[in-house]
């Protein structure tokens, strides 16, 4: 699963809200998120953990960063019960004041034979999800690159 969305800010100030893990509940669909270590989650060994769900309904998905590249690549490795693979959310420049951040999900799909057979339904919304996402994490870094850019005017 691959979703994208351009934002109208620098990388580094898209990947500054991305990888501010405590502020994940602002753009991510139902998900309150933490790092945890030294760095809470900013360096290569350390955790996150990101809890999807709706009171105490959801599941809870452990990740280990694998690679810390600021600020264009973030790549965990997941070790849940219910979520388990790799997911990468990466961002580029793509012009002065431009960037596009890219999640990238390599899920091992839980459940066996019933898990294969409602995957393809489910890779459909959990895509639709990370996209709208994707799309509140650009609106909330636009709008903090404006206010920011009206101080210094």
């Amino acid at each position: 699963m691959q979703v994208c969305a351009d934002v109208a800010a620098p990388a580094e100030a898209t990947w500054s809200v991305l990888t501010d893990w405590s502020r994940q509940s602002e753009w991510a669909l139902l998900t309150t998120t933490r790092g945890v270590g030294a760095t809470r989650g900013h360096a290569v060994g350390e955790q996150v953990h990101a809890f999807t769900g709706v009171g105490r309904v959801g599941f809870l998905d452990t990740m280990v960063i694998e690679r810390w590249d600021p600020p264009a690549l973030c790549r965990v490795r997941k070790t849940g019960r219910v979520v388990r693979g790799a997911a990468e959310f990466r961002v580029e420049p793509t012009g002065p004041a431009r960037s596009r951040v890219t999640y990238v999900a390599e899920v091992e799909v839980p459940g066996g034979r019933l898990g294969l057979l409602v995957w393809p339904a489910a890779r459909a919304a959990f895509s639709a999800g990370f996209a709208r996402s994707l799309r509140t994490l650009a609106g909330i870094v636009e709008s903090e690159q404006s206010t920011a850019a009206q101080g210094h005017g």
